[in-house]
């Protein structure tokens, strides 16, 4: 991490105008961009918070989260600069890629997806 680079922080505007365009699932509320991924119960919210979890490590850019039986909810603040920064951006840009893959939507055709089925359903795609 080079925290030599001063980061921009933004206003509330730019932030909304930021998620608007690029993370429309996302909102700002508190200083926080926010994410709530619905998730169909324990195991598969499980799994939503071991990917972000990953993710976060890998970028060194940690999140807030809030685990229940059939959601998670992620929090992005760069708290050394005290507020909504690019890192924030960049880290939600990643998860929300991630979580909401869908293989079978892809062209290629070799990765089928999780078959549309309530035993194997686990996440509540958008």
């Amino acid at each position: 991490m080079n925290d030599t680079l001063p980061l921009k922080v933004y206003d509330e505007a730019e932030i909304q105008a930021k998620l608007a365009a690029d993370l429309p699932h996302w909102y700002f509320e508190n200083g926080w961009i926010r994410r709530k991924y619905k998730t169909t119960g324990w195991k598969s919210s499980l799994m939503v918070v071991n990917t972000v979890g990953h993710l976060a490590e890998a970028a060194w850019h940690h999140p807030d989260l809030a685990v229940s039986y059939a959601f998670v909810i992620v929090k992005l603040v760069t708290h050394s600069a005290k507020g909504v920064t690019d890192r924030d951006f960049a880290l939600a840009r990643k998860i929300e890629a991630v979580v909401q893959w869908r293989p079978a939507q892809e062209t290629d055709g070799l990765l089928e997806g999780t078959p549309d089925d309530p035993r194997f359903k686990y996440l509540k795609y958008d």
